[in-house]
């Protein structure tokens, strides 16, 4: 991301949370590029998603998380912050707050749960299209206090935008383990 304006250390720093985030993507758009929208379709095991449902709850999720960053951010903008409260999680990285506050298997929420039956190239577009977004919230978060940007996560609850930025990059990762399960079952499966 260029933003020659802007220049500062934590701008840099927001930046970095997003091209990891970029980089992230890039790994799973490369995972499922060789996937027709049939294999796509392919559920590993029963009660498993299959990797377009992978893709669509990834896109899912991170236009929902995107959204309530962009308005925690306006209200503290506008100095009216959409939380307060005690921020239990202040301080810790992403993947400490999510081994404090997660089980092993989490369901996702009804606006996170994969449900639309288009085609896995199309949730491929719009996952990619996700990444100029991401961008532009870099932008708007930019020279506020980001442990001052809070809005709950429905498991972890208050998480800032420091955090929010780290959870779109681990929450990507985490699918792609899934991901890469379930492209090998359907390797296993066409060698049979």
């Amino acid at each position: 991301m260029t933003h020659s304006a802007n220049t500062s250390a934590q701008y840099q720093e927001i930046a970095d949370h997003i091209a990891a985030a970029a980089a992230a993507r890039s790994r799973v758009l490369a995972l499922t590029s060789s996937l027709d929208d049939g294999d796509g379709a392919w559920p590993p095991a029963a009660g498993q998603w299959s990797a377009r449902e992978i893709v669509e709850h990834l896109v899912l999720a991170e236009q929902s998380g995107v959204q309530f960053i962009w308005l925690a951010a306006a209200g503290v903008r506008g100095g009216a912050p959409l939380w307060s409260g005690d921020p239990v999680h202040r301080g810790q990285s992403i993947e400490a707050v999510i081994a404090g506050t997660w089980r092993f298997k989490e369901e996702a929420p009804a606006n996170a749960t994969p449900k639309a039956a288009a085609p896995l190239a199309y949730w491929r577009a719009v996952f990619a299209a996700l990444q100029p977004v991401l961008d532009a919230l870099g932008l708007q978060l930019d020279g506020l206090d980001l442990e001052t940007v809070i809005y709950p996560h429905f498991i972890s609850g208050p998480l800032d935008a420091w955090q929010r930025l780290e959870f779109i990059r681990w929450h990507i990762e985490h699918h792609q383990q899934q991901l890469e399960a379930a492209l090998a079952a359907l390797a296993k499966r066409g060698s049979r």
